[in-house]
This record gives structure tokens, sequence and C-alpha cells, in this order.
């Protein structure tokens, strides 16, 4: 179970096959600090995905945790660890295609309590199997499409009398 008061790491990495990701936290176990996992996830990408860059694969990716994760991140503090450098970039490209944009716009509630860091590929293990064996997309563990979330942002009650 995932300590709510602990900041959280998840890993990330996609292939031309698939996405994966791990979300894990420091415990104390035995009076020492374990890096336990929380939970993974993995899928396949679809035929149009199959056509992004190496980049744009780990952006899906990020995009697609954070949306998968959200209940276990949302108003958490946390670390995105990536193989790929250019994720960081990515949040800041000025005149991004429309699919990008959206994505920025998905990570952009994350901004304030996520850092991104680089891990080399050689070194950045667990989630490369995630992403290279990952798992069919059935009806029980779809292809992600990002769907909007519909918030009642107020309600005004008004007595109109009898």
């Amino acid at each position: 179970m995932p300590d709510w008061k602990v900041p959280s790491k998840l890993y990330i990495d996609s292939c031309g096959e698939g996405l994966g990701a791990a979300l894990h936290q420091t415990q104390i176990i035995n009076d020492k600090p374990v890096e336990e996992p929380i939970c993974f996830i993995s899928r396949q990408i679809n035929p149009k995905e199959a056509r992004y860059g190496e980049r744009q694969l780990e952006f899906l990716c990020l995009v697609w945790a954070l949306e998968k994760l959200r209940y276990y991140l949302d108003g958490k503090v946390f670390d995105v660890i990536t193989d790929c450098n250019a994720v960081k970039s990515l949040l800041k490209v000025k005149t991004p295609n429309i699919h990008m944009l959206r994505w920025q716009i998905a990570v952009h509630k994350y901004r304030g309590n996520m850092t991104i860091a680089h891990k080399s590929g050689k070194i950045h293990k667990n989630e490369n199997v995630l992403s290279r064996w990952a798992l069919e997309n059935t009806p029980e563990n779809p292809a992600w499409v990002p769907q909007e979330e519909h918030h009642v942002e107020g309600i005004c009650v008004t007595d109109i009398g009898t």
C-alpha cells in the first residue's frame, strides 16, 4: 500500500511496441530505506502511435501514465524518471501541434508537484521490460484514449417562490 505522505517515483519507458510505467516509493523496512513498487502498468501502442518518433512516444507514455495513475499522483509530490532527456523540453515547446498541446495541458496540472529526471537507458531497466513486453490491448486493458473530465464548477440555487 502506498504511504500518502511519502514522495513517489514514476518510472516511464516507451518503444515501438508499447508503453510501460512503474510507480515506486521509498519505504523504511527494518530501519533501512527500500524502494518498493506500488504498481506496474503497460500497454501496446496502436497503429497511429507507431508512427510517432521516440520523443513523442516517451511524452505520450508520460501523459498516459499520469492519467492511469492519477489517483495515486494527484496532489502528491513525485519524480518522473525517464531515459529520454527530451521529455523536459517537450513541456516547453512554444508552438506545439494539436496533440502535443493536449499533452502539455494534461501534464500541466502536475507541474507544481512533479520533477522530471533523466536516467541513462543503460541503468533504466525495470520499465524497458514493461514497454517491450506490453500487455495486449483488451477491454480490461484498453489502449488509452484521453477522456475529458467534467467538473461541477458551482451550483446556483434560486427560490422561485410559489
